[in-house]
């Protein structure tokens, strides 16, 4: 009898501790889940904020590009215009006339591939940026140059988007407010990242004083580096001209 007591006892703590067992996993499930859920909302909450962000680039880009086809109407095929005007008072500049009028529509076709979006969409990071350094030496804005080491590796578009906004934000800088004269670019394609080096001779400022370093918006640029995994530096000093430096690695 007092072996079938025995029995019992342990019959009861064997399902106790089965029932218990059974708790504590459905405890620790119903715990995963809410976490997994939370990290399922804040992960999309993150890829809305990323698309939010870049969707804004977009529109910074464009309102750039708007801008700078406002000014090359004005400044370069407006004055093209003016002066086959002039050529044309004279019968006999007939032929410097058409060679005015065809560098104005070169302008034009140029101009018309800026605003197209397909264009836009097509057109791969070394050719946008290489297209910024043109117009530049064509607008005579700047002595702009550009260096392409190595083989371009194909970037995500995205990713492209926010790297150039950033060189556009570097270049606004330098035109706006460097009082520079020269402006090299150099994009280094090596196997596993690419390198973007950006320096202008112009009057400088002191990196190293925040104030400073946040005038020419260098917290956004990082901002928006870090929405890509990218790093920026900027380095300069009074009458040592500015240097941007932005490194991606690639995604594996």
């Amino acid at each position: 009898m007092g072996g079938e007591g025995q029995g019992q006892a342990v019959i009861l703590v064997t399902v106790f501790t089965l029932v218990f067992l059974c708790f504590i996993l459905v405890v620790l499930f119903v715990v995963f889940q809410k976490r997994k859920n939370i990290l399922i909302l804040k992960q999309k909450e993150i890829e809305k904020q990323f698309e939010q962000e870049i969707a804004q680039t977009q529109i910074e880009i464009r309102e750039e590009t708007f801008r700078n086809i406002s000014w090359e109407l004005h400044d370069n095929i407006g004055q093209l215009l003016t002066l086959a005007k002039i050529q044309i008072q004279n019968p006999e500049n007939i032929n410097d006339v058409k060679e005015t009028l065809n560098k104005g529509l070169i302008e034009l076709r140029s101009l018309s591939k800026q605003i197209n979006p397909e264009a836009l969409k097509k057109m791969r990071f070394t050719e946008a940026v290489t297209q910024e350094i043109e117009r530049f030496n064509r607008l005579n804005f700047i002595k702009a140059s550009i260096d392409i080491i190595g083989e371009e590796k194909k970037i995500n578009e995205k990713t492209e988007i926010v790297l150039f906004r950033i060189l556009q934000e570097f270049f606004s800088n330098t035109m706006k407010h460097a009082k520079a004269r020269h402006l090299d670019v150099t994009l280094k394609f090596d196997t596993e990242e690419l390198s973007i080096i950006a320096k202008d001779d112009g009057q400088g400022f002191d990196s190293d004083q925040q104030d400073q370093a946040s005038g020419i918006g260098l917290s956004n640029m990082k901002n928006r580096a870090q929405l890509v995994n990218a790093t920026v530096n900027v380095f300069s000093k009074p009458n040592q001209g500015t240097q941007l430096t932005i490194t991606y690695r690639y995604k594996s």
